[in-house]
């Protein structure tokens, strides 16, 4: 018998009761979120968050003072955490950030009233119990392929949600993109989504695909898949972890609810 056989025997199952059981371990416990708005005031004309933010996440209002923070540009590497002076930007443990309209991955210090429509279901019943994705990398670091790999491991066991990955469009019923749908990439990605058999959803997977992350504004970046196809979950982070890609399927499914709104977390 293989030593790696014995050991799983001795071992026993090694797979998460979560999310079935929300107080099970999401592997996540111990890492850094995106960033939280505490409720310490800004300083006036401070600037210093706005000024090391990468992707130009943080906006400021007239007198200089923190207005919005978009989530989905968001890349959560602590440094406006680290310039902020007052306390305003504070590190934060929440991962979870799928949404279902863009607008809810905008903080804004005046909060525009949420719009019905963003609370209309649109999964088809057909999807909740079994989901087959195709993958598309259109022009991604790896990052995340890194944390899609991890979804099939034997601590995430993603098929045991009746979720599976396949390498025809023909089979699939989401496209999940990551990157930032490169000029190069741009073709084919569109190639895969006309062979999708109708009803096809698409997750954009990472701040890349959402808007198009640190590599936006460069020679050969693109800048996300919005405007591109029609996004059903958005899902920022560099990388998002793998337990955040599973939030964002079961938000899909509708067998998860929606956290964030208007970029302010809610109670599950």
């Amino acid at each position: 018998m293989p030593l790696w056989t014995l050991r799983g025997l001795g071992q026993g199952i090694a797979t998460t009761n979560w999310p079935d059981r929300p107080e099970g371990d999401t592997g996540q416990q111990s890492g850094y979120g995106m960033p939280t708005i505490g409720a310490e005031p800004c300083h006036d004309a401070c600037r210093a968050c706005a000024e090391v933010c990468p992707t130009r996440a943080i906006q400021l209002d007239t007198r200089d003072r923190l207005a919005t923070l978009d989530y989905g540009r968001c890349i959560a590497c602590q440094l406006c955490v680290d310039a902020c002076p007052s306390g305003t930007l504070q590190t934060g443990a929440e991962w979870a950030f799928g949404v279902r309209e863009r607008e809810d991955l905008r903080w804004s210090s005046n909060p525009a009233t949420r719009s019905e429509h963003a609370l209309i279901s649109h999964i088809d019943a057909s999807f909740r119990g079994s989901l087959h994705i195709r993958h598309v990398d259109a022009g991604s670091c790896n990052g995340c392929e890194s944390e899609l790999q991890a979804l099939v491991n034997p601590f995430y066991n993603l098929h045991r949600l009746g979720i599976f990955f396949t390498p025809s469009p023909r089979a699939a019923d989401l496209l999940l993109v990551t990157g930032t749908v490169t000029a190069a990439m741009r073709e084919p990605l569109m190639a895969t989504w006309e062979a999708m058999p109708e009803p096809r959803r698409v997750l954009a997977c990472g701040t890349c695909a959402v808007c198009g992350g640190v590599s936006a504004d460069t020679y050969a970046g693109g800048h996300g898949v919005e405007g591109i196809l029609p996004v059903d979950v958005w899902l920022p982070g560099c990388p998002p972890n793998p337990a955040a890609i599973i939030e964002a399927l079961l938000l899909l499914l509708e067998r998860k609810p929606q956290r964030i709104q208007r970029g302010r977390v809610h109670a599950p």
